[in-house]
């Protein structure tokens, strides 16, 4: 089973503000993207970035071959606790999990 950085073009993730993130899976063909928004269930991204599967809303945006994923940040940007205050390093994450 390929991972989800093997199937798409890119996947990027950054702020969406001081209280979400927003994760961009760019599919790059429509094969690519038929294949991730029925292979990739919310659920398991929800896991595997410690969400609440509630909280994510996910958007597949079929017309521009990509799916977006937001998720509240787990503290606020600059919080001392914040570990990624640009929300770059979610997007690797995401391309490792394992596509059904």
């Amino acid at each position: 089973m390929p991972e989800v950085g093997e199937v798409c073009d890119k996947v990027r993730s950054k702020n969406a503000g001081p209280f979400w993130l927003t994760i961009d899976i760019f599919c790059g063909s429509d094969d690519a993207f038929a294949r991730l928004s029925g292979g990739l269930a919310t659920k398991r991204v929800a896991e595997a970035l410690g969400a609440d599967p509630k909280a994510i809303r996910r958007f597949d945006i079929k017309a521009l071959n990509v799916i977006k994923i937001s998720l509240p940040r787990p503290v606020v940007q600059g919080h001392p606790g914040d570990r990624d205050m640009h929300g770059a390093a979610w997007a690797s994450v995401v391309a490792e999990l394992v596509v059904d």
